[in-house]
C-alpha cells in the first residue's frame, strides 16, 4: 500500500503539469469562441429541450433528455462539490475557486462539443443499441488510426469511473462522526449500488432522475440559509476569492504563501474533477439519449457545468470562507464543521444525509461509466463482468487513505481528459456545421 500511495502521488504531479491545464483552459476556449459563445445564446433553448418539448418515443437512444442530464449531473454533482472544493481551500487558497468559475464557464462550451459528437458518432453494441461516448467518436469520427486513443480513454475510463472518492469520503465520515465501521460502510454501498446498477442505464436514469432533483435542492437550500444569516460576511470571501486568483495564502499549514502556479492547478483540477468537462465522463451519458438532433443533447450537456461548478461549487466554498472554521487534511470533515457551525445542531446530520445521497447517486452513474467502457474494450458479455470488479473497489476504498483514492482518480482523469480533447479538437469543424444547420432548421 505505501508502494502504491507513493506511485500515484508522483503519477498525478506529471499527469496535472501545466501542459494538461493549458490544453484543458485553451480547448475550453477555443470551444467557447469556435461556438460562438453558445452557452449564452443557447440556454433558453436548451430549457424548452429539458422540459421535453422535442421528446419523440422514436428517438435512437435509451433514455429521454432529462434523465441524461440528470444521470450525468448525478455522477458530477457529488463530493466534488462538497469535499473536493474544501480540498482546493485548502491547498490553494480562497483564490483557488477563481479558476474553478472560469473552468466551469468554457467548461460549457467543452461539454457541448463532446456531448454533440456522442450523439453524433454513435456505435451500435452487439444488441444493436446505440452508444456514445469519447471512444466511440473517436473511433467512428476519426477512423482506424484513432483507435489508439479510443483504447486509451476506455483503459483508463475504466478505473477513473470506480467510484472509489465517494465512497471513502462517505466511509470516513460516518466512521468519525456516528462510530460506523468502514467495513460496514463499503459493504452496504456494495450491496445498494449492486442492486440499482445490474439493471443498466435504463434502470440508472430512472434512480438519478428522482435522486438529483431532491438532492440538488436539499443541498442548496441549506447551504443558502447558512449564507444568508451571515450575509455580511459575504462580499468580503468573494473579495478574497478574486484577490488570491494569482497567488495568495492557503488556509492549511499556518498560512503559509500559495504560488499562482499552485493555485492554477488546484483550482482547474479540482474543476475538472467536479464538473468533467473535458474529460469524457458525461459523453457516456449524454450518448444515450434519445435523440436524432446531437446538437439538442450538446445544448442540455452544457448546462452541467454551470449548476456544478459555478453554483453549487461557490455556495460550498461560500459556506467555507465564511464559517471561519479550521482546515483539515479530510476534505468532508471541513465542510460538515462549516454546516455545523453555521446550523448549529442540524448541520452535521443535514449534510450527512446530503453526502449520503450525493454519494450513492454518484457511485450508481459512475458504475454505468466503467461497465461502458470495459464493454467497449471486451465486448458486451465478457466486458459486463467488470460490474462484480466495481462493486469490489466500493468496499476497498472505503478503507484506503484519502491520499491514495485521489491520486488513482486524478491520474486517471488526466489520462483520460488528453485523447477526449485531441478528439474533440480535430471533430469541431463537424459541430459547427451541425450547429449551424441545426439553427437554420429550427428557424424555418
Amino acid at each position: 500500500m505505501e508502494f502504491l500511495d507513493s506511485f500515484f502521488a508522483t503519477a498525478v504531479d506529471y499527469a496535472w503539469g501545466l501542459p494538461l491545464v493549458v490544453l484543458l483552459i485553451s480547448a475550453g476556449v477555443f470551444f467557447t469562441l469556435a461556438g460562438r459563445f453558445i452557452p449564452f445564446r443557447g440556454v433558453r433553448h436548451a430549457i424548452e429541450i429539458i422540459r421535453g418539448k422535442f421528446d419523440k418515443d422514436d428517438d435512437p437512444g435509451e433514455i429521454s433528455h432529462f434523465q441524461a442530464l440528470t444521470s450525468a449531473l448525478s455522477a458530477t454533482i457529488g463530493m466534488g462539490n462538497i469535499s473536493g472544493v474544501a480540498i482546493a481551500i485548502t491547498l490553494g487558497g480562497p483564490g483557488a475557486i477563481f479558476w474553478m468559475w472560469i473552468a466551469g464557464l468554457i467548461g460549457m462550451s467543452t461539454k457541448f462539443f463532446t456531448c454533440t459528437l456522442a450523439c453524433l458518432y454513435r456505435k451500435k453494441d452487439e444488441n444493436g443499441i446505440d452508444q456514445g461516448g469519447p471512444m466511440y467518436f473517436l473511433e467512428v469520427g476519426l477512423g482506424k488510426y484513432a483507435k489508439p486513443l479510443a483504447i486509451m480513454f476506455a483503459v483508463f475510463g475504466m478505473i477513473g469511473c470506480l467510484a472509489m472518492f465517494q465512497t471513502n469520503q462517505l466511509s470516513g465520515l460516518l466512521y468519525n462522526d456516528y462510530g460506523i465501521s468502514k467495513y460496514i460502510t463499503g459493504i452496504v454501498c456494495s450491496i445498494v449500488v449492486g442492486i440499482v446498477i445490474i439493471g443498466g442505464i435504463v434502470r440508472v436514469g430512472q434512480v438519478t432522475s428522482k435522486i438529483v432533483p431532491i438532492m440538488f435542492i436539499l443541498y442548496l437550500v441549506s447551504a443558502l440559509i447558512i449564507i444568508l444569516s451571515d450575509i455580511s460576511v459575504v462580499p468580503g470571501v468573494l473579495k478574497s476569492i478574486i484577490s488570491q486568483a494569482f497567488g495568495g495564502e492557503a488556509i492549511i499549514g499556518g498560512g503559509t504563501a500559495v504560488a499562482f502556479r499552485e493555485v492554477l492547478v488546484t483550482g482547474i483540477k479540482r474543476a475538472a474533477f467536479s464538473n468533467e468537462a473535458g474529460i469524457g465522463t458525461a459523453p457516456m451519458a449524454h450518448g444515450a439519449a434519445k435523440t436524432k438532433e446531437p446538437v439538442r443533447e450538446g445544448l442540455i450537456a452544457m448546462l452541467g457545468p454551470f449548476l456544478d461548478t459555478n453554483i453549487v461549487c461557490t455556495i460550498t466554498a461560500i459556506v467555507i470562507l465564511s464559517s471561519g472554521v479550521l482546515a483539515t487534511d479530510d476534505g468532508v470533515v471541513m465542510t460538515v464543521n462549516a454546516f455545523e457551525h453555521g446550523m448549529p445542531g442540524i448541520g452535521r446530520y443535514l449534510l450527512t444525509l446530503i453526502i449520503i445521497l450525493f454519494s450513492i447517486s454518484t457511485m450508481i452513474s459512475y458504475s454505468y461509466y466503467s461497465l461502458k467502457c470495459s464493454r467497449y474494450l471486451f465486448g458486451y458479455k465478457f466486458g459486463s463482468y467488470y460490474v462484480y470488479i466495481y462493486i469490489l473497489s466500493l468496499f476497498f476504498s472505503s478503507i484506503w487513505t484519502q491520499n491514495m483514492v485521489i491520486n488513482i482518480l486524478d491520474t486517471s482523469f488526466a489520462m483520460m481528459a488528453i485523447p477526449t480533447l485531441i478528439g474533440t479538437l480535430l471533430l469541431s469543424p463537424k459541430v459547427i456545421q451541425e450547429t449551424k444547420k441545426y439553427y437554420k432548421k429550427m428557424s424555418l
